[in-house]
């Protein structure tokens, strides 16, 4: 199953260096019942990028629980088998927990935000907390960093992402 994972540039320098996504369970995004759901669309490209999408959120919830990370939305698509993972629906749409790492092996791709997101998202990511209690002018600005397409790269390019997304030296 394609599930997409939230990650921030601290994150993702961890997936770099021990080449797994993790501690388990793995808290990710995938086609599931309740997304199936409130999207009410049975294209599954569709659903997928709702998935994404979802998964791209959550990246701003762990740019705003760490300071230290760059200002850029990041989700690591990954393909893990049916059994190894537990729909959590009930914890927000599209939600499963992965109960094992996640090998750089099953990886697909990498999303990631562009530079000249960085403002957008950085303001995003201060008010997500907000937006996801109702207040309208926080959703506008997360909605704001939304409009911003993630970049698609292969996992043979995770170097590049790095060196992309800034110096994650320390």
């Amino acid at each position: 199953m394609r599930v997409y994972v939230p990650l921030n540039s601290v994150g993702l320098r961890r997936l770099v260096a021990e080449a797994v996504l993790g501690p388990s369970p793995v808290t990710a995004f995938a086609v599931t019942p309740g997304l199936r759901e409130w999207y009410l669309d049975d294209d599954i490209e569709e659903l997928e990028y709702a998935a994404s999408g979802e998964a791209a959120r959550a990246s701003l919830r762990l740019i705003a629980a760490d300071s230290s990370s760059v200002p850029r939305r990041i989700v690591v698509s990954a393909d893990v088998p049916e059994g190894s993972l537990e729909v959590r629906d009930d914890l927000d749409r599209g939600v499963v927990k992965i109960q094992s790492v996640i090998p750089i092996a099953w990886c697909a791709s990498i999303h990631v935000d562009d530079a000249e997101a960085e403002d957008s998202v950085r303001s995003a990511a201060e008010l997500i907390d907000a937006a996801d209690l109702g207040d309208p002018d926080a959703q506008d600005v997360v909605d704001d960093a939304e409009a911003f397409e993630l970049a698609w790269y292969a996992t043979q390019e995770l170097d590049d992402v790095l060196a992309d997304v800034g110096d994650l030296d320390g």
